[in-house]
């Protein structure tokens, strides 16, 4: 009897022992997809009505005591990304909810489920703020109750003082004054996003989006893998399309608020972008965002600000390795063709025939449109190549090679666009090449490769047809 229950002891101390690795293995391999519970004791403060004391008018603990929620429920769970922005009454036009039809119209359900977006409405005209907040009630119930949307206000006595205040740039008094309260309501918003999520995007209240940016800004996030960055901009606009990490918030915010009377906030933001040590400008390109506004918030003035970058429907571009046998002019490496920054892949002579420029996509895709750009202003065009998709990737002595080979087309006058691939080649490729089909004197700039894969709702209707 004794034998039979130091057996059974024995079993069940080796399954809670595998219990307990198998448990510790899967946490580690789930750490960086395990979602993280948003802190909603620190989120109890900004419901405090209390005032902020003198004393803490430079303290960032008055901020989170300054912001009340007005609708929405905050999420239990830490989402992928926040967006924040923050609208005021306008004397002509307002666009606040245009853009948010735009952000949630733009982007699928999954999307939406790592998204949580947040709404300042930053007006002191109480009666404009319940009308908006009526609006928004009416006109996306579903997002508020799903936590995927915060309307928050701070009263006006919450602010520092708004007048009397230095004239730097030799603005108007009146352009100071509304400058000024511009920063002190990105420093409520900013400071209330933190612990939202794990990244944060500013946008202003009159701009629509494209198609699946959450997708496309998740995807330039890993292009980036271990360099280090404090913005990253989807938007050459204003304060449009600026990207945070989420840690950084409370920083940011008190870096606001502390110089919320010395100049407007893009310049602000540039210094904080400095003194954190990014020196270069890292933008994206083509652009996430695209302002729609034709009147200014401040004073109403005519404003038709379009940034030529924009795309609505942006290339997907999955991750990839790119090779060439191409000679690299200084630090114009290959990458920069397909990672949709602002440089470019710039090749010198010679360039001759059977020359490769390979895109090795680390997983199979099925594509449904090209383009390739090559040259800037009308110099170093790849003049003649020819491109082709291969379904593997093989080692040679070279490097590496694309078979299985299928034959796109040919560049025209340095440019190429394919669309509805996958009713050409309906399978899974592994690789795009560009060949030189000519030998040219010339240099040669690549600098847009951008490939569409066909979405997954495509391929289920295709397969039902089938």
């Amino acid at each position: 009897m004794r034998c039979h229950l130091k057996k059974i002891v024995q079993t069940l101390v080796g399954l809670f022992i595998l219990t307990c690795l198998y448990i510790s293995m899967r946490r580690g391999q789930e750490t960086e997809q395990e979602p993280e519970p948003v802190d909603i004791a620190r989120l109890i403060g900004n419901y405090s009505s209390e005032k902020c004391s003198p004393e803490l008018q430079q303290n960032t603990l008055c901020l989170r005591a300054s912001v009340r929620v007005l609708a929405g429920d905050i999420p239990s769970w830490q989402r992928f990304l926040t967006v924040g922005l923050s609208s005021v009454k306008r004397k002509k036009e307002n666009y606040l909810l245009q853009t948010l039809h735009s952000i949630f119209n733009q982007s699928s359900e999954e999307e939406l489920s790592e998204m949580v977006v947040v709404v300042l409405l930053a007006d002191f005209d109480l009666r404009w703020v319940q009308q908006m907040l009526k609006s928004i009630n009416e006109l996306f119930p579903k997002r508020l109750v799903q936590g995927q949307l915060l309307v928050i206000h701070a009263d006006e006595e919450k602010y520092p003082p708004l007048t009397g205040l230095k004239r730097n740039f030799n603005d108007a008094p009146d352009r100071v004054t509304f400058r000024s309260k511009q920063n002190v309501d990105y420093a409520f918003l900013v400071d209330f996003s933190a612990g939202l999520s794990k990244y944060y995007l500013m946008l202003e209240d009159d701009v629509s989006c494209s198609k699946g940016f959450l997708s496309s800004i998740r995807g330039h996030i890993r292009s980036k893998g271990s360099s280090p960055w404090v913005t990253l901009e989807f938007s050459k606009l204003g304060y449009i399309g600026k990207l945070y990490q989420s840690k950084e918030l409370p920083r940011l915010a008190h870096f606001l608020f502390l110089f919320y009377q010395e100049m407007p906030c893009d310049f602000l933001l540039s210094h904080f972008r400095t003194l954190l040590t990014q020196d270069k400008v890292i933008r994206f390109r083509p652009s996430l965002f695209q302002h729609m506004g034709t009147y200014s918030s401040f004073q109403g003035t005519y404003n038709r600000l379009k940034d030529d970058d924009f795309h609505d429907n942006p290339a997907d571009n999955p991750p990839a390795t790119v090779y060439t046998d191409i000679g690299i002019f200084e630090n114009h490496n290959p990458d920069e063709a397909y990672n949709q920054g602002a440089s470019y892949f710039w090749g010198k002579t010679p360039i001759n025939v059977g020359n490769f420029f390979l895109v090795a996509f680390q997983k199979p895709v099925i594509l449904s449109r090209i383009v390739i750009q090559t040259g800037l202003k009308g110099t170093d065009i790849l003049q003649s190549a020819e491109v082709e998709l291969g379904e593997n990737v093989v080692a040679t002595t070279n490097g590496v090679k694309c078979t299985e080979i299928h034959n796109l087309g040919v560049l025209n006058k340095g440019y190429f666009e394919f669309q509805n691939i996958d009713q050409t080649v309906n399978r899974s490729v592994s690789c795009l090449n560009i060949r030189v089909a000519a030998s040219q004197s010339n240099w040669v700039i690549i600098r847009n490769i951008q490939v569409w894969l066909r979405k997954r709702r495509e391929f289920v209707k295709m397969v039902a047809m089938e």
